[in-house]
């Protein structure tokens, strides 16, 4: 059984979701890094997951309730089709560490980077 946050605070100016639960604990998720996990079958890619990249300067724009066992994130770029269980977002909140190692790692094995304006070369010698 997942636990609910006692407090969502979307910070526009930092890019991030706030996550509380209860009286001292508090994490701070950066908006790429929930686009990156988003859970929707654009990413997740029915068992496939899409390795997403050149994200680094996306934000959040929106967040809604769904029903009473998820939050639906907006992002500003465009993408929305992601429902983050409270289950999903708690993982979110306790492996944020070792997501964001593994999704760097993935990105530099693939030659990918996560400023959109940058392409990466991998050379092989």
């Amino acid at each position: 059984m997942s636990r609910l946050p006692t407090a969502i605070n979307l910070r526009k100016a930092s890019k991030t979701l706030s996550l509380t639960y209860g009286p001292d604990e508090v994490y701070n998720l950066p908006a790429e890094f929930l686009r990156v996990h988003s859970p929707s079958a654009e990413v997740q890619g029915h068992g496939n997951p899409i390795l997403q990249f050149g994200k680094i300067n996306v934000g959040l724009s929106k967040v809604e309730p769904a029903g009473q066992y998820a939050l639906k994130l907006s992002f500003d770029d465009g993408h929305d089709s992601g429902l983050f269980t409270w289950e999903y977002l708690e993982q979110l909140c306790l492996r944020q560490e070792e997501l964001w190692s593994d999704y760097l790692q993935e990105l530099a094995e693939a030659g990918k980077s996560r400023d959109p304006s940058e392409s990466a070369i991998k050379l092989m010698l």
